[in-house]
């Protein structure tokens, strides 16, 4: 992917390369909860016309601790205002914080996230494509 000036990781060719060939992209990062309220999320999905949702594994703003059992949330606050939700998606681990990127509501987000993680704590999306990469990676550098 790429910065804010399409440098870096990708740039826009890698956004037209996706499309809108998905009903959903799920970003390894942020989306409203974002301190500038603009994280991956929001770009790829204004780029792509398709709804996204941020997926980290790091938090931006406030957030009491979810309950420890698979599908606990609470509410991610920054300046008062909600801008995402600290899921937990496996019992007892850490939780993921997702917030919206475009054309998804909260609750929505929330569900797709945790209909993607039957078995860890990250969607398996995300897990697919850090495997890929690292393959590529190998091959690229062997």
């Amino acid at each position: 992917m790429a910065d804010h000036r399409g440098r870096g990781r990708g740039g826009p060719g890698s956004v037209a390369s996706v499309g809108n060939r998905g009903h959903l992209l799920i970003c390894d990062g942020q989306g409203l909860a974002h301190p500038r309220r603009f994280g991956l999320a929001c770009h790829l999905g204004i780029l792509s016309g398709t709804p996204t949702i941020g997926v980290a594994k790091t938090p931006w703003g406030d957030y009491p601790e979810p309950g420890p059992e698979r599908g606990a949330a609470s509410d991610i606050t920054m300046a008062g205002e909600v801008v995402g939700r600290a899921l937990r998606t496996r019992r007892g681990i850490k939780p993921v914080f997702v917030s919206v990127g475009h054309l998804i509501d909260l609750d929505t987000a929330c569900a797709q996230v945790l209909a993607l993680t039957p078995r860890y704590r990250q969607p398996e999306t995300t897990r697919q494509a850090d495997h890929l990469c690292r393959q590529a990676l190998r091959a690229a550098t062997s």
